[in-house]
């Protein structure tokens, strides 16, 4: 291949790459992954100078300031820092300090993994925070950093003006609970707590950001040269008197071989700590040393930052078990010979779903490669199939869910499976969630936190159970005041007489939305209509394809659907929708309406027939009466005659439901 070539499209791919993971907050690769292209880059880069460039993505930090924020010009640039992969690449870094200052002693701290801000102070007040952006021009997020408890908003005894760099993070619980709340939500989860905390702070609502509860470590002093202070551990001691929160640990040290040690021992710690931490950082102490050093266009030469291999061991793999996610999904996980790995035992592994399985061909008995980059949960990433042991079969996902024997929905276009059972513990709280929430049967005061409670004091087993609670059963619950229960009751009570539409809607049967649950609702008239309609009479509503049908035929045969159905009616919720019929003019017929209209839209007419009685349909079948046909009118057109159906012109139609 053309080496400029190669080299402009590995820019293109990292540039492509730095906008997914500084600017979206959405990297699509690991971190690993990322070094090793910048790697190549740089290796590259240096073996053929002349198609060097300053714009290249090795010479330059990878963000962007975003629109939606007001942009800030950096007093002092943000650099970022110079990776290195190895020891021998470290021993590089000391000769190039060695070759230019006099014995250099060196600070050695954590690399947090999470996103850099500054914070700028007057008088001892916070009055602007800003993103790095590029280094240069950041964004101003200084209502979102006010949320965060680790940064003082006054300083005492603090410097006329001082600018304060930092690293703002997600501890490792919080992004576990917030993961969890966006799977409760059917939302987008986060690959890792520095996208996480990233993308909480960039928030345009702050109340956001606060419910994010962010942390922060601060690790600079920007402005130092207007200060005393001569060295950055004196600084970091500084920071510590003033209030912030530093690096727990940040010894000065001479000797690299002492360096290396201290990396090493860092490196055992990351599974002990509260946050994520992927590397450590040695940076020269003395300030006037930095000066001579210098920097280049996008990092100090006074520094570098130790990337911490991905650590990959053998072990056995002992089983697979399944485990039943709170939207359903099954996820199968790996049982290992237990295998230390980044400071910590690992026994589990993530095995994604069965296209992970399938494609990696891993099997019950295997020697399998695991690997703990600074993820939290560790994963599979290959088999030393020259070991496998001649019994192990391929893995097969189960039929029924391991929780609730309830049947699973594959759907070819995805790789998630599911559980389809309305009663599965597993999705017991997401199920609740759902079914109380505003669009569907809106229970008003029936939070996440209120159905937790009643779900640890076995008082509801499925959404039915919320209409036989009685006030003592919720004055039970820790902290329930009379006043609140009784409101909770009555708003439970008051949710029985909700339409036909928001219960289906409430269901939460698959592809169906609150559009499709109002056109059914409307259509059938109750729920018993639903439930003995043939799937050929589903398909022939409009807008219900044959994927919803199917999923609403499914979901009724289901055991658990059936109990949940009869408990609802016996407890008294409205089983009967909304009737919007003018008249029974067309009471009986199914009308499907085709082609290009003139004197209607397809939504009028559609509407006009159901008002009048009729069925409007989105197919043609032996049971349709009339076609109304406009211009260019297809296959539908074509069926009609074939099957000898009475197809009538939008004039025709107007003047038959007119006489």
């Amino acid at each position: 291949m053309d080496i400029s070539l190669e080299i402009e499209k590995l820019r293109e791919l990292i540039n492509y790459h730095n906008k997914r993971y500084y600017d979206e907050d959405s990297p699509e690769i690991s971190d690993y992954d990322y070094d090793q292209l910048q790697i190549k880059l740089r290796t590259l880069e240096k073996e053929y100078p002349e198609f060097a460039s300053e714009n290249s993505p090795t010479q330059r930090v990878g963000g962007h300031a975003s629109e939606k924020f007001t942009k800030v010009t950096h007093a002092y640039p943000l650099e970022s820092l110079q990776d290195v992969f190895s020891f021998d690449e470290l021993d590089d870094f000391y000769s190039r300090v060695n070759s230019v200052v006099d014995n250099p002693q060196y600070v050695v701290e954590l690399k947090i993994d999470g996103l850099s801000v500054a914070l700028e102070y007057e008088n001892g007040i916070f009055v602007r925070g800003a993103t790095r952006g590029d280094g240069l021009v950041g964004e101003d997020v200084t209502e979102n950093l006010m949320t965060i408890k680790d940064i003082p908003h006054k300083l005492e005894n603090a410097p006329k003006h001082l600018i304060v760099r930092g690293e703002v993070y997600m501890s490792k619980q919080v992004f576990t609970e917030l993961n969890e709340q966006l799977e409760l939500l059917q939302k987008p989860l986060f690959a890792n707590p520095r996208n996480a905390a990233a993308g909480s702070l960039r928030q345009k609502d702050s109340k956001i950001t606060a419910e994010r509860k962010l942390s922060m470590f601060c690790f600079n002093i920007q402005n130092a040269d207007e200060l005393t202070i001569k060295t950055h551990s004196e600084s970091l001691d500084y920071l510590k008197s003033l209030g912030f929160k530093v690096s727990p640990y940040y010894p000065v040290m001479e000797n690299p071989k002492d360096i290396i040690e201290e990396i090493k021992r860092m490196g055992e710690l990351r599974g002990s700590l509260e946050f994520d931490m992927d590397g450590a950082v040695v940076k020269v102490n003395d300030f006037e040393q930095r000066k001579q050093l210098g920097s280049t266009a996008k990092f100090p030469r006074w520094a570098a930052a130790y990337k911490y291999p991905p650590e990959i061991k053998p072990t056995l793999l002992k089983d697979i078990i399944i485990s039943v996610g709170r939207t359903g999904v099954l996820t199968p996980n790996a049982v290992l010979e237990p295998v230390h790995l980044a400071g910590t035992t690992v026994s589990r592994a993530t095995l994604h779903n069965r296209d992970f399985i399938k494609d990696l061909d891993v099997r019950i008995g295997d020697t399998v490669l695991v690997r703990k980059a600074g993820e939290i949960i560790p994963e599979i990433v290959g088999v030393e199939k020259d070991k496998r042991p001649d019994n192990a079969m391929p893995f097969e996902m189960p039929k029924k869910c391991p929780v609730c024997g309830a049947d699973v929905f594959e759907d070819a276009d995805e790789t998630a499976i599911r559980c389809t059972g309305a009663e599965c513990p597993a999705q017991l709280l997401r199920n609740l969630m759902h079914f109380a929430s505003r669009d569907a049967m809106d229970i008003d005061g029936c939070g996440e936190a209120v159905l937790k409670a009643l779900i640890d004091a076995e008082l509801i087993h499925s959404a039915a159970d919320l209409y036989y609670l009685s006030t003592d059963d919720i004055m039970s619950l820790d902290r329930k005041k009379e006043k609140s229960a009784n409101n909770l009751y009555n708003s439970i009570q008051e949710s029985k007489q909700r339409d036909l539409s928001r219960l289906l809607f409430a269901f939460g049967i698959r592809h169906v939305g609150q559009k499709a649950a109002k056109i059914l609702s409307s259509h059938f008239g109750s729920l018993d209509n639903l439930l003995n309609a043939s799937t050929e009479e589903l398909t022939e509503i409009r807008d219900i394809g044959e994927t919803t049908a199917e999923s609403i035929c499914n979901w009724r045969e289901q055991e658990q659907s059936k109990h949940i159905i009869e408990k609802l009616r016996q407890a008294g919720v409205n089983f009967i929708g909304e009737q919007n019929i003018k008249s029974n003019k067309l009471e009986g017929m199914t009308i499907v309406a085709t082609g290009s209209l003139t004197l209607f839209t397809r939504k009028e007419i559609n509407d006009l027939i159901e008002s009048l009685g009729g069925k409007a349909a989105g197919s043609v079948s032996k049971k349709t009466n009339y076609v109304v046909a406009g211009e260019n009118a297809g296959s539908k057109l074509k069926k009609a005659q074939e099957l000898g159906i009475t197809v009538l012109s939008e004039a025709e139609f107007k003047a038959m439901i007119e006489t």
